[in-house]
């Protein structure tokens, strides 16, 4: 069985470390913990990793977070995966920070990637896994927040954080979407 993940943020060290990249850094968690390396792919990063048996594409599109359903459409149509057995990672204003929420789909939110990913699919019907960022910024100051970095009070818990996002993300492929909101989603 294979499987997409697909980590939401902007190419450039400018957008390295900043809320708006949490899906990259989650993959990039992952790779290194697989010894796996991104590769230049069309409209992507690409690596593959394999996790209990099952085979996970792990992919950050280089289209910038406004137009990452180019590399989300192009990816699941070559690798001939539907969109159930797809993870979006990405952050959430909505939610307080550090909460890790995982549901079978969902409205965009107001979150500029997931709209379009939505408008190239067609459907909203695909998992998602949202990482909550909070939204402690003045009114206008949105895209400011979202690309700034994280502070260091949010940073002592990160690590942990991102670590328990990509267990998420492979329980996901390995013991299913339900098994694993109804697991994760609780605590």
């Amino acid at each position: 069985m294979k499987y997409l993940l697909v980590g939401l943020g902007n190419i450039g060290p400018e957008y390295a470390n900043t809320r708006h990249n949490i899906g990259f850094m989650v993959l990039d968690y992952l790779a290194k913990k697989h010894d796996a390396t991104f590769d230049s792919g069309r409209h992507a990063f690409v690596t593959e990793i394999k996790s209990k048996g099952k085979s996970f594409t792990l992919v950050k599109p280089t289209t910038y977070m406004n137009l990452s359903g180019k590399a989300v459409s192009h990816w699941l149509s070559i690798l001939k995966i539907p969109a159930n057995q797809m993870l979006v990672i990405t952050d959430d204003l909505a939610l307080p920070y550090g909460k890790l929420r995982m549901r079978s789909k969902g409205s965009a939110g107001g979150h500029n990637g997931l709209k379009h990913i939505e408008e190239t699919l067609g459907t909203t019907e695909y998992p998602r896994l949202r990482f909550g960022v909070d939204a402690k910024f003045s009114k206008g100051r949105q895209v400011d927040y979202v690309l700034s970095p994280f502070n260091p009070d949010e940073q002592i818990e990160l690590p942990t954080l991102i670590e328990k996002a990509a267990d998420m993300s492979l329980s996901f492929g390995t013991i299913g979407l339900e098994r694993t909101m109804n697991f994760y989603n609780t605590k």
